[in-house]
């Protein structure tokens, strides 16, 4: 068997850089102790890599003056749920968008079949992109806030941020924004675009492990308790704290997680993300200009580089996304994501909702020229079963 071709970097980055693995490997046999809740040495230490990694990130996004401020959670999902569940309350109005991952359509969906509140789905252009007009011509008087992914997982496009937040400020709405495919692999300003709450997750451009994630919520923003637990301190305090991180922290926090998410924002802060990020666009362009010469492939919002991540979808006509999916893991040992991408709205605007989804291909910064090669003479060979 050929070594794997991993194109489905959207879902996970692999691999890691080494310097990651070495770093979780020595960091958690060295240091794997509960951090803050103990004045030993080893609790110090390890506190001190917690601490360090928060202000890595509020300076990654520019969230502000206050690294507290940086929580900790599973993933993207995880915050994205604390937010949302910490800001609605009855009678609110929220405005998101039809590129929206299931991290946020379904707490939205659930808040509003329960009568809580009521969601305004903002569609995308022909290109894949929100217009801020359509966002400013949504907000009502009783709109709480409006959530947007900071870039579509299945087409690619990384949205407006900076147009959305200015109007979103000039209407005294709260701003929340999905980065599970921004941070790490464009460079981000919370200030400049207005940005109130950045969800993230590690595990994808970040290129820390699966299993962490967090958010950032500017100061003057309150988010209510949704789950309640230990803190390490303050113990004879029966409510849950109010300050942060504790805020939005429960319980012991995955150190492993932090420390491997630790060592890959220092790898691509070393490497440069802009220069990461131009890399794979280069890729990209060689593999979407390829493809569409190819008879029988079609591709979705694939026009031009400009404000895109590495990402295409496709389908090959007489081919099911996921028989194709098949033949390129089996006959070439290509690792693609077909199917809907748990982002059915975008599938439904862009006609391929009843055709089961489409066959995505997600460039990382380990990806090479010769496996975007492989990958083209894939799809052509694959193609010319039935074109």
């Amino acid at each position: 068997m050929s070594k794997l071709i991993y194109l489905d970097n959207s879902a996970t980055s692999y691999p890691k850089p080494e310097s990651v693995y070495d770093f979780m490997n020595t960091f958690y046999r060295t240091k794997g102790v509960s951090p803050g809740r103990s004045g030993f040495d080893a609790a110090l230490e390890t506190e001190e890599v917690v601490n360090n990694t928060r202000k890595m990130l509020t300076r990654l996004f520019n969230g502000g003056q206050d690294h507290n401020r940086l929580t900790f959670s599973y993933n993207a999902t995880d915050s994205l749920n604390l937010i949302i569940n910490g800001l609605v309350e009855r009678g609110d109005h929220v405005v998101t968008s039809m590129l929206e991952h299931n991290s946020v359509l379904r707490p939205l969906y659930h808040h509003t079949i329960n009568g809580t509140i009521e969601t305004t789905h903002v569609p995308f252009d022909i290109e894949g992109y929100v217009n801020p007009k359509d966002i400013e011509a949504a907000i009502r008087p009783n709109t709480k806030f409006v959530i947007i992914t900071h870039c579509s997982n299945v087409l690619g496009t990384i949205q407006p941020l900076k147009e959305i937040g200015a109007i979103c400020k000039q209407k005294g709405v709260l701003f929340v924004v999905d980065g599970s495919q921004g941070a790490g692999s464009v460079e981000f300003d919370m200030q400049e675009c207005n940005v109130d709450v950045y969800c993230f997750t590690g595990h994808k451009c970040l290129m820390g492990p699966t299993g962490i994630g967090g958010s950032y919520v500017r100061e003057g923003i309150e988010i209510k308790h949704s789950r309640a637990g230990g803190t390490g301190v303050r113990s004879a305090h029966l409510a849950h704290l109010d300050e942060y991180p504790y805020r939005l922290e429960y319980g012991t926090l995955n150190l492993l997680g932090v420390g491997g998410l630790y060592a890959g924002v220092k790898w691509i802060t070393e490497q440069g993300i802009s220069k990461i990020h131009e890399k794979e666009m280069d890729l990209w362009d060689m593999l979407v200009s390829e493809i569409k010469k190819i008879n029988g492939v079609v591709t979705y919002c694939a026009n031009g580089r400009e404000n895109k991540n590495p990402v295409v979808s496709f389908n090959i006509c007489g081919f099911e996304a996921a028989d194709v999916g098949t033949m390129l893991d089996v006959d070439y040992n290509i690792a693609v994501r077909t199917g809907l991408q748990c982002a059915p709205f975008v599938h439904k605007q862009i006609g391929t909702y009843d055709l089961h989804g489409t066959v995505r291909m997600s460039i990382g910064a380990f990806t090479t020229h010769d496996e975007v090669e492989s990958a083209i003479i894939a799809i052509k060979e694959i193609a010319s079963i039935k074109n």
